[in-house]
């Protein structure tokens, strides 16, 4: 008898490992079932990912090419980005000549990765009222997305783009969206307001990059800088000779310095005119992972809140 026993034991014991393994894989192959079914989404930097993700969150697999802190107008391909912007069912870009300007890098991608524009790549900033470069009038600034009312029409762009290409999701991206633009469009509301406090001539954002034009026309700010767009020759004694000369005819109580740009020029400008850099603001990328200006949202209020305080002197 209790050689039965152990043995029914041993048999149990056997089936329930073998159950056990059966059901691991089962659930191993629906999880690899799941990740296959996702929709393959490849955005050029990391503002575009942050909006992807708002809309589409868990029923995409999202991979962005250019890393945060990194400058997205001048950039080299590497081999894991071409992989996966080969595999991908949508691609997102900013357009505007930002992924296409200097050496033209985005189009050399989208040409390796056998994609088409307007069927499987799509610029997020379509539509956009288009503002243009002082120095070339032909030239788009490519800078929209730092007037959140133009942010919130790329969501719309993501948005038809993604259910276009997974109508099975359709109506939950409609809604990720819909939520998402809510909370944008209150602090774009806010803004517009935000800088009333202060003197026509103390609001003057002065900054590396002229990236901010978008921005100085939705919220009233006047944009100064010492090169136009990182593409260029970066502080010649000519720029800093004019940035210097619009410093002077205005009363400008702090400098700002981009997170994504080297601070030696701006560092330069401090040391001329005496004033000091406020602080770090974005333009071409987020912050890392887990720190102030890590999504679209935050980097906008930061920006918002840090040149609104600097300007006024705070």
């Amino acid at each position: 008898m209790k050689k039965m026993i152990v043995t029914l034991i041993a048999v149990f014991g056997l089936v329930g490992g073998v159950y056990g393994f059966i059901q691991h894989r089962a659930q191993s192959k629906q999880q690899q079932t799941n990740q296959q079914t996702k929709l393959r989404v490849v955005t050029t930097n990391s503002i575009l990912e942050d909006m992807v993700h708002n809309v589409g969150q868990d029923h995409i697999e999202l991979y962005s090419i250019v890393k945060r802190g990194t400058d997205p107008h001048e950039y080299e391909p590497q081999p894991t980005d071409i992989s996966k912007a080969t595999a991908a069912d949508v691609i997102f870009h900013n357009g505007l000549n930002l992924e296409t300007g200097g050496n033209g890098w985005f189009r050399k991608l989208v040409k390796i990765a056998h994609k088409q524009f307007e069927k499987d790549v799509f610029a997020a900033s379509k539509g956009i009222q288009v503002q243009h470069l002082t120095t070339n009038q032909t030239e788009p600034d490519p800078h929209a997305w730092l007037d959140l009312a133009n942010g919130i029409q790329y969501v719309e762009n993501i948005t038809k783009a993604l259910q276009t290409k997974d109508p099975a999701h359709a109506d939950d991206y409609r809604k990720n969206a819909d939520r998402y633009t809510a909370r944008l469009r209150k602090l774009h509301t806010d803004a517009q307001t935000k800088f009333a406090d202060i003197p026509a001539n103390q609001r003057v954002l002065v900054t590396s990059e002229g990236a901010f034009k978008y921005f100085g026309k939705a919220y009233q700010v006047t944009p100064v800088y010492i090169w136009e767009i990182n593409t260029e020759s970066q502080g010649t004694p000519e720029q800093m000779k004019t940035v210097l000369a619009k410093i002077a005819d205005s009363d400008v109580k702090h400098l700002f310095v981009e997170s994504s740009v080297s601070p030696k020029s701006m560092e330069k400008v401090a040391q001329e005119t005496g004033l000091p850099i406020y602080a770090k603001i974005f333009t071409d990328s987020l912050a890392q992972r887990g720190k102030q200006g890590d999504t679209y949202y935050t980097m906008m209020k930061w920006n918002l809140d840090k040149i609104h305080d600097g300007l006024v002197g705070q």
